[in-house]
Parts: C-alpha cells; sequence; structure tokens
C-alpha cells in the first residue's frame, strides 16, 4: 500500500477510538483487517502500530491543540477534524519518518475527502500554528 493509503486506514482506526473504549482497539483492528483485500503483513502491523500510538498520545495532542487554537478547544471540534489532527500532529512531533511539511499535506488531503467544506482550511490553519 501506498503511504496515504495506509494513513487513510490509520485515520479510520483512530476515528473509533472516540465511541469505544481503549482496550477494544485490538478487536477492532483485527475486524477492520478482514475487511482488507490482500493486505501485506507488513502494512497490517503499520497500520496496527501507528493507530496504537497515535491512541495512546491522544491526550496530549489534544493538550497541544488547545493551546494552539483559540475559541476551538478539542470538545468543540467535530470528530473527524479532531482525528485528522491528532494524526497528523503524531506525525509532526513523533514520527520521524515524516516530514512536517508531508504530514499537514496528507492531513488536508483526508479533511478534502471526509471533512466538511471548510474543514481543510481549518485543518491547515491548526497544523501550521504547530509548525512554527
Amino acid at each position: 500500500m501506498k503511504r496515504s493509503e495506509l494513513r487513510e486506514h490509520i485515520f479510520k482506526m483512530v476515528f473509533g477510538i472516540e465511541f469505544r473504549p481503549p482496550e477494544e482497539m485490538p478487536e477492532q483492528l483485527g475486524l477492520y483487517f478482514e475487511q482488507l483485500e490482500n493486505p501485506r503483513e507488513q502494512d497490517l502491523d503499520y497500520i496496527r502500530q501507528k493507530a496504537q500510538k497515535v491512541a495512546k498520545k491522544a491526550e496530549e495532542i489534544d493538550a497541544l491543540l488547545n493551546t494552539h487554537t483559540t475559541g476551538w478547544k478539542t470538545s468543540r471540534m467535530n470528530k473527524v477534524d479532531l482525528t485528522i489532527l491528532r494524526l497528523a500532529v503524531y506525525e509532526m512531533k513523533w514520527d520521524e519518518d515524516v516530514p512536517v511539511g508531508v504530514a499537514i499535506d496528507e492531513a488536508v488531503e483526508l479533511a478534502k475527502k471526509y471533512s466538511s467544506d471548510e474543514g481543510p482550511a481549518f485543518i491547515n490553519a491548526v497544523l501550521a500554528k504547530l509548525a512554527v
């Protein structure tokens, strides 16, 4: 799979943490993986590991977001935008394999696909504040 495809699968897994307790994540990953056509084991491992890493850092990421946004605390954000931001912030701050610019660009692309019309601009603005 391409990195952008892997990121989209990770986004979908991280989105679920808003609706299920953390202990259900391994089962949810398994159910999700059953729906994929002929995935490579290394891709599944990458998705699993990164989704779990983002989930573990969610509180810390939310604290960062809350200090860098005005009038849009994480509790008020729609869940799609919040998930995209969590993934992008994780990549920007803790994933040395992903350049900051790529993390921002990919987050905007996810927002174009999954968020509202205002989502890409919102995501870009928030991440730009964090990138400095």
